[in-house]
């Protein structure tokens, strides 16, 4: 992979529009929520953000310093990103420290499975319903989920790019999942504020 320096349903079942209607299904990751996992934890310098979107938290965490390494399925047009990248088929970059990421929610385990095997530390904007699950025990109990950090308040929609409909606030709560390869036990549960 090249190196370069410096997506969710929007909302419950009823309202999803059909793949031919929701695109690339952008959903960006408000700028908030990106400042509130910087606030409570201490992300290394060189970090890969694999389905960068446009660029919402590459932004955030190069602002506060880090060198990102920014990349997509899709050619948003950003000449700092690395387009037509499929994260699922890719290596770790040289060098790379962790994995930050608001994977596409279709195929989230597989992005989370895959982190895995590739980096040590592994960050990634979830539903916190992503709890819920006996077929994902292997990811959320074997794995070295060390944290989750809930929003003590939903956060800002993410409505898909393109969206003309009406705007809302989000009806699913999300968190931040962090994964440490050398944690043991179970993961610490805490509660955090976009608002500050």
């Amino acid at each position: 992979m090249l190196e370069a320096d410096g997506v969710f349903d929007h909302s419950c079942q009823v309202q999803r529009r059909p793949l031919s209607e929701r695109g690339n299904d952008l959903y960006e990751t408000p700028v908030v929520a990106t400042r509130a996992l910087l606030r409570v934890e201490s992300l290394p310098h060189y970090i890969w953000e694999p389905a960068a979107g446009r660029g919402a938290i590459v932004t955030v965490l190069r602002d506060a310093g880090h060198r990102v390494l920014a990349s997509d399925l899709i050619d948003y047009g950003d000449p700092t990103h690395f387009p037509r990248r499929d994260f699922l088929l890719e290596p770790l970059p040289p060098g790379c420290e962790a994995i930050v990421t608001n994977p596409p929610f279709k195929l989230a385990e597989e992005f989370i499975a895959h982190a895995l095997d590739l980096c040590p530390r592994v960050v990634m904007l979830l539903r916190l319903a992503f709890l819920e699950s006996e077929r994902r025990c292997h990811i959320l109990e074997e794995r070295g989920l060390a944290r989750v950090h809930v929003f003590r308040k939903r956060l800002p929609m993410m409505h898909r790019v393109g969206w003309e409909g009406r705007k809302a606030n989000s009806g699913m709560a999300f968190a931040w999942f962090v994964w440490d390869r050398g944690h043991v036990g179970p993961a610490i549960v805490d509660r955090i504020s976009w608002d500050r």
